[in-house]
């Protein structure tokens, strides 16, 4: 049948990264708003993953701008 090769270029994936990223975050801290009963604010888990999530947003800003390379 018919098969076609499909590579991410480098902006894609960096758009796909900064979705992610963003998703994320504003996902961790909409727990806090939902949440808002609790004592304690953002835990040790949720920073970390605040992290990863803001890491992923900067590693994709930083390939958005190399163009339409195969990633």
């Amino acid at each position: 049948m018919f098969q076609e090769n499909f590579t991410f270029s480098k902006k894609q994936l960096g758009y796909l990264l900064v979705v992610v990223g963003v998703v994320g975050v504003v996902a961790l801290l909409s727990l806090d708003v939902i949440d808002a009963g609790r004592e304690g604010g953002i835990g040790p888990a949720q920073r970390l993953g605040l992290g990863f999530g803001l890491a992923l947003t900067l590693i994709g800003l930083t390939l958005i701008p190399l163009g339409d390379d195969p990633a």
